[in-house]
Parts: C-alpha cells; structure tokens; sequence
C-alpha cells in the first residue's frame, strides 16, 4: 500500500477560514494562519487553500496570506479560486503555492489544464471536481445507474457534462491528480461518496484526493483502505471535522496506523 495524505481544506472569505454544507450556508471557522499552523505542527501532509472571493482586492490579500504561510510553514500548498491563466497560476507559485487547483475555468475552458501543465508541470496542475449525483426522485433518492455531473460555481451550475468523463478529459488535458468533491456528501460528515470515488479510480491514472463528508474516524479510514473492489482513495481531504475540533491530525493518524494505513 502506498503512502496515505491527510489534507486540511481552508475555504478563505474575507480574512477567515468559511465552511458550510452541500456548499451552502457558510459559517466563520476560524484565522487561515492559526489554522495553517495548527495543522502543519499537527502533521498535516498538505494545504489546500480555496479563495472563495478569487476578486478584486480581495485577490491581492490572499497572495499575501499565500505568502506568509508559505513561509512558515515546510509541507506543500496547494491553492485554487478564481485562476483563469498561466498568469494567475504564476502569481500563486511565485507566493509560494506548490500546487494549483482549477474548477469552473477548466470546464469553460479545457485547454487550460495543458497550459498550465506546460508551464509547470503535470505534477503542479490539479482538476477539482465538483460532482453530484443525478437523475434522482422527488425525496432525493437515486434512481437507475449511478451517474455524476460535474458542476461549475461554486455547485451552483450543473454543465451536464458526465463527471467520469470530465475526470479522463481532464487528465489526458494535463491534470496531475484530481480533487474529488461529492456536493451530496459536502459538511454533512455522513461520510465520503465511495460510489463516486470509486468510479474515479476505475477511470484514471492519477492520484485521487476523496473531499466531503468526513465525520468520523472510520469514515477516513474507508476512503483510504477500499475494499476488494476498491483501491482506496490517494488522500483524505478533511474540513469541518478539523475546523469544528472534533479530531485533530495526530487522531486521525493514530487510528489510520492502528487499522493498516500506510501514513507519515
């Protein structure tokens, strides 16, 4: 078994730390630098960072804050929101990002991943993925074969466009790994979306970062190891059960050891 990541996601709003669920009702979690430095002493193994503004001033900021982290602290960054360009990916890069993270720009414009992987790299280009599941009742419930859309916006736009299918596109495109967000399973800490995650894996040879719905140890711990059918995602992505104090990285790090997951 390969080597494990336990990944921090910072959403960053005006100044702070944000977390909502299903990408909806966003509440205050905390200072991006306290955070940053928890977690780094804690043994994270990466940051991402997400600039939900990603405008205007708002912009200038959030290099700022890129930088000072950067500075701090000695494991990867990983930061998305709002990059639309090489330009916009070496301002990241020169703050002291590892690695960038594209969404909506990449689904309006696909050529930009094989840009961007030109200018850096395949192994600094990372696609999110923000799918949901479709072709479901009125009470919310799965109808027929599983199937994805990877939506744009924040999940506010559903492109039609299968998520499968964008995963593939996106890496031949020149995506080095793939953040997977389950909107379904975003905040509400019932668990990561295996189904999706699963079908992922089955469609590509990058590494997969599992995103939504961590709310227990053994959640995390599911996502990792897989099953006989099931690899096991690369990474956990792990947000409100951190912000909210429920576990720390150490916890979460013990229990993956005591159960067969390879961690550092």
């Amino acid at each position: 078994m390969e080597v494990k990541r336990i990944i921090p996601c910072l959403d960053f709003e005006n100044g702070r730390v944000v977390k909502g669920i299903q990408f909806k009702n966003l509440i205050d979690m905390g200072d991006p630098i306290e955070l940053a430095r928890r977690y780094y002493n804690d043994g994270a193994d990466e940051l991402f960072f997400l600039d939900i503004n990603a405008t205007g001033t708002g912009r200038i900021a959030f290099l700022e804050l890129i930088s000072k982290i950067a500075k701090e602290i000695n494991i990867p960054i990983c930061v998305g929101g709002g990059i639309k360009s090489v330009q916009d990916m070496s301002d990241l890069m020169n703050a002291g990002a590892v690695k960038v993270s594209v969404c909506s720009s990449a689904l309006e414009r696909p050529q930009l991943l094989r840009e961007m992987a030109e200018a850096y790299g395949k192994e600094s280009v990372v696609i999110s993925i923000d799918a949901a599941r479709v072709n479901k009742t009125a009470d919310n419930a799965a109808t027929g074969p599983l199937y994805w859309h990877a939506f744009s916006s924040g999940g506010k736009n559903d492109t039609g466009m299968d998520a499968v299918c964008w995963a593939v596109d996106a890496v031949e495109l020149g995506a080095g790994e793939i953040l997977l967000n389950s909107i379904d399973a975003d905040g509400t800490g019932k668990g990561y979306d295996l189904e999706l995650i699963e079908a992922i894996l089955g469609a590509v040879n990058v590494p997969v970062i599992a995103s939504g719905g961590a709310g227990s140890l053994e959640q995390i711990a599911d996502v990792l190891l897989g099953s006989h059918s099931f690899k096991g995602a690369d990474a956990a992505l792990v947000a409100s059960f951190l912000h909210s104090g429920k576990t720390t990285i150490s916890n979460i790090k013990d229990y993956l050891k005591q159960k067969g997951v390879l961690v550092r």
